[in-house]
């Protein structure tokens, strides 16, 4: 596992807010792998980066991993793959994110493993982020935060949450959902451990500008 990552994990102490990127929807393979590159080597605090291709193939997802995750190996940044366990043991990703209906985090620890990274989807509620970490979730998300045109959004949260969680528990949470380097702060005050973007950095015409961006607004004031 990779230190960036790894290293916000179980601490009494939180590190500083640092950045979790997530792909597009879709993309061409090639075009995503020079702007990860791109994105990976601006030197900002990228800890990980989410393979999220909803719908696609299993023989796609793989594809890409095999593409994707040696770019994130050669950065220190942890792959993780959205919803699919066995993909992720599949592919020797460093972790995978469940959604609330993709499997229990006792199964996908079964298949990646002690040192694996899993993340839950906790949208708004603190019930959910209990019992995920109670679970033994490495991580809990909660969001949207923002309007995103990445996913629909069901459910809104707000600050507050990250507030709660971070007063009560050492498991780090990731804030998602339409975050910019516009609108980040409220989240990083909040002590977001990361903050989940997805079209600020791949929309951009120069993803590692886009990610640069954000370094002023990671540090709480």
């Amino acid at each position: 596992m990779t230190e960036p990552f790894e290293g916000g994990f179980g601490r009494e102490e939180r590190l500083p807010c640092q950045l979790y990127l997530v792909s597009p929807p879709a993309f061409d393979l090639g075009a995503h792998a020079s702007a990860l590159d791109a994105a990976l080597s601006a030197g900002g605090p990228v800890a990980a980066y989410q393979l999220r291709l909803k719908g696609a193939p299993d023989d796609a997802v793989l594809a890409a991993a095999e593409r994707l995750r040696p770019i994130c190996a050669a950065h220190d940044v942890a792959f993780i793959l959205n919803d699919r366990a066995d993909l992720a043991a599949a592919c020797r990703a460093d972790g995978v994110h469940l959604g609330q209906g993709d499997g229990s985090v006792a199964e996908a620890r079964r298949l990646l493993g002690p040192q694996a990274q899993i993340g839950v989807t906790c949208h708004a509620s603190r019930h959910l982020a209990m019992v995920a970490g109670e679970q033994g979730a490495n991580y809990v998300a909660f969001g949207a935060f923002f309007p995103t045109g990445t996913k629909q959004v069901d459910h809104r949260a707000t600050p507050a949450i990250l507030r709660w969680w971070t007063a009560i528990s050492p498991i780090p949470c990731v804030a998602i959902g339409g975050i910019t380097p516009e609108n980040c702060r409220p989240l990083v005050a909040a002590q977001a451990d990361f903050l989940a973007v997805s079209a600020a950095v791949w929309a951009s015409p120069d993803p590692a500008a886009a990610v640069r961006a954000f370094v002023p607004q990671l540090t709480p004031t």
